[in-house]
């Protein structure tokens, strides 16, 4: 395994469908991101990935999507001694992940914008390649996958954290409220769609089988997230920056969302006034093993 990945560059080979990335992080947003996302929502996935971090000798670790370098310097502490590239499409973000990285002299790290799937990566580089929170599609899930498995060295293990099947259900059952009280056909099939898009802990499995991982492991624990009410969540940067966003695409409504979104913030007002809304997160990482 070379201990620069970075030196040797892997053109891509050939044209290939492009994996959707998170939300894009301007200056703005890459500072609100680390300052409220990461600490009250992302760790939620950091940790348990963490938890489930294969421990080894001159580790070499991809983090793929790694937006503001979470949970990079804990890779560093699991890792002594490993190298860590980040890559994201924020320039705004990896500024942040170099920011941090330099606060911590013993850890070895780079970050680089990356805007398509596959990356220019050398091939069977790295020991570990991290996901944490990807899109939501089993497509998007598919193409991560599908990288990391080509970026990973024989017996190198890939970490998927994300929320299972189950997560946002109170969302999911305002919006199927309102298609029942103004008979809105087109909303309902989208709430009964956007709930499968989520995997369950079987269909996560499978995919990193399909995408030729072996030891495939997947745990999971329910979580929550507490709001003061509609206005509160709907303003919080957990929800603008991550939550909504992909709420917004697994409904597919676009802008014609705006109106159901509007009887959620007021249901939430409504059925929680004066007690806190808790949005439950069914949190979950796989893990997996490159085969030879």
């Amino acid at each position: 395994m070379s201990a620069h990945p970075l030196s040797p560059h892997h053109e891509g080979g050939g044209a290939a469908p492009e994996a959707e990335p998170p939300v894009h992080l301007g200056p703005a947003e890459a500072a609100i991101f680390e300052t409220f996302v990461v600490p009250r929502y992302l760790s939620l996935f950091g940790e348990l990935a963490l938890e489930m971090l294969a421990e080894g000798d001159e580790a070499q670790v991809v983090h793929i999507h790694c937006r503001t370098g979470y949970p990079d310097r804990g890779l560093a502490i699991r890792l002594p001694g490993a190298y860590i590239v980040g890559l994201d499409a924020s320039s705004a973000a990896l500024e942040l992940a170099r920011a941090k990285a330099s606060t911590m002299p013993e850890m070895v790290s780079e970050y680089r914008i990356i805007d398509e799937l596959p990356t220019s990566l050398p091939e069977a580089a790295f020991s570990h390649a991290l996901m944490l929170h990807p899109p939501s599609t089993s497509e998007a899930r598919g193409l991560l996958l599908a990288e990391a498995a080509r970026l990973l060295a024989a017996h190198g293990q890939a970490i998927l954290a994300m929320p299972l099947r189950g997560s946002f259900q109170e969302i999911f059952d305002l919006l199927r409220e309102y298609a029942l009280k103004y008979d809105d056909t087109a909303v309902a099939a989208a709430v009964d769609q956007a709930t499968l898009v989520w995997p369950t802990a079987e269909t996560l499995s499978a995919e990193f089988e399909r995408a030729g991982f072996d030891f495939v492991d997947v745990s999971s624990r329910q979580s929550s997230l507490r709001f003061r009410g509609g206005r509160d969540f709907f303003e919080d940067p957990v929800a603008r920056l991550v939550i909504l966003p992909e709420l917004r695409s697994s409904l597919g409504l676009d802008h014609a969302a705006d109106q159901p979104l509007a009887y959620v913030r007021e249901a939430i007002d409504k059925y929680w006034g004066g007690r806190s809304f808790e949005l439950s997160v069914h949190v979950a990482c796989a893990t997996g093993r490159r085969l030879p």
